[in-house]
């Protein structure tokens, strides 16, 4: 079975490896000239988003391969050009960098009659048994538009790189509208008395944001036991929050309406004791554009000359038909995050389509097991109303404590979720038995 692979990030080079070992053939296209993806700073094919001051917000030995850990020297929440780094070194240490077709960017991948997938990129186009879509998800920037017109320029968290970049907003007034990560880590930057006159953060809604360290730890190496019940291990880690952090008011935040870990967490070091400080004032949400001024909700008008919207990214694959990735409202129903239901469809395989916590980085290497073993022929999916039922349960189980929202679509717990995983290996090596007998 021979596979074509869309991507260069950690989705895609650590399913690429995956394969090598497994014997199995493949292509591996890849838009840009380089290894990483997302991680890449100042990626040429302008799907990065890392800003030059960006850290991850996972600590390091919870992002780590696990055929290939992180160097001990490294700060707990790493850089991103240590990142890049770290992503390169796995791709020669495991010899991958020669099968890439760099600047290869995919044009359309399509059905045939046959059951294969063409694949077209260059203007040429080669047949496959199976493609795995491994091209990100934080590439395609969600730009809000309000009523009014603004008279300076808005631009997203996607092509935000420093204060001066792409914009220089030193000494002026800035509206970031938003806060998710991206948000507070760059309200955070920009709301220094160095850098801005005045830093505004429009939100909609209250979140809780949780810190980075507790107790000397990083937060996402205090775990409760695995054994506690998901229910009651929330509850126990919220009253943790609510101690460390205290009321979202206290800072000039709205109060959330849900619990902590109800929604996807903000984590930051920086915005809560900034937002004390009074470097960053908090507003509601932007009600209208009247030329050199920003209305908000509450009736406040502020003079402003840039807006900074980090205001997430649009699942998109303009390589596929609708009928083939029937995206709505940022999701895609997939079994085990990784294959939809219908038959006609099992050779298209989605890889870190996920919003995974606490890391996005190892998903697909633990989630292309699944996929290796299926095109290897010892692991079985099962029938498509078993699936559809398993897809409809899995996303209650990962997701259903979130409030609604399209950016708690494609919630998932990483730890329960691998474990699940290894489950399935087993399940479906044993479907293939006694379809066998």
């Amino acid at each position: 079975m021979k596979t074509a692979i869309i991507g260069a990030g950690c989705s895609g080079f650590t399913t690429a490896k995956r394969l090598q070992d497994a014997g199995l053939p493949f292509d591996w296209f890849e838009a840009s000239d380089r290894i990483g993806g997302n991680w890449a700073y100042q990626n040429p094919n302008g799907m990065s988003a890392a800003y030059q001051s960006l850290h991850i917000d996972t600590s390091k030995t919870r992002l780590q391969f696990e055929d290939f850990p992180v160097p001990a020297d490294w700060p707990e929440f790493p850089h991103h050009s240590l990142i890049a780094a770290y992503f390169n070194a796995y791709v020669d240490h495991f010899g991958l960098r020669p099968r890439v077709r760099f600047e290869t960017p995919v044009e359309r991948v399509a059905r045939r009659g046959d059951g294969r997938w063409d694949v077209t990129a260059k203007g040429e186009t080669a047949a496959y048994d199976a493609v795995v879509v491994a091209n990100g998800h934080h590439w395609n920037p969600n730009r809000p538009e309000w009523p009014g017109q603004f008279d300076g320029p808005v631009i997203h968290a996607h092509d935000y790189r420093t204060p001066t970049d792409p914009v220089d907003m030193t000494g002026k007034r800035v509206v970031v509208v938003g806060l998710g990560n991206s948000a507070v880590d760059i309200a955070s930057e920009l709301g220094q008395r160095t850098v801005t006159e005045r830093l505004i953060v429009s939100a909609r809604r209250g979140v809780w944001v949780l810190p980075k360290m507790l107790g000397g730890k990083p937060v996402d190496k205090t775990p409760l036991p695995a054994w506690l019940p998901p229910k009651l291990a929330r509850k126990l880690a919220a009253g943790v929050v609510r101690r460390a952090v205290g009321r979202m008011s206290d800072y000039g935040l709205p109060e959330p309406d849900h619990p902590p870990l109800h929604a996807h967490p903000t984590v930051s070091a920086e915005f809560l004791p900034r937002c004390a400080a009074g470097d960053i004032v908090v507003r509601g949400a932007i009600a209208a554009l009247e030329g050199a001024n920003v209305r908000f909700a509450d009736g406040t008008v502020e003079p402003v000359d840039v807006i900074v919207t980090a205001t997430g990214y649009r699942v998109t694959f303009p390589f596929l038909s609708a009928d083939d990735a029937p995206v709505r409202d940022n999701h895609l129903p997939l079994y085990k995050r990784l294959v939809q239901p219908d038959p006609a469809l099992h050779g298209l395989w989605f890889m870190g389509l996920a919003q995974a916590l606490p890391t996005l980085v190892n998903l697909a290497e633990q989630q292309s097991k699944l996929f290796a073993a299926w095109a290897r022929g010892t692991y079985a999916l099962p029938d498509e109303a078993t699936m559809r039922a398993t897809i409809a349960s899995d996303e209650t189980l990962h997701r259903g404590h979130y409030y609604a929202s399209p950016r708690h679509t494609m919630q998932l717990d990483f730890g329960i979720y691998v474990r699940d995983i290894q489950r399935e290996l087993a399940a479906g090596a044993a479907r293939l038995r006694q379809r066998a007998a």
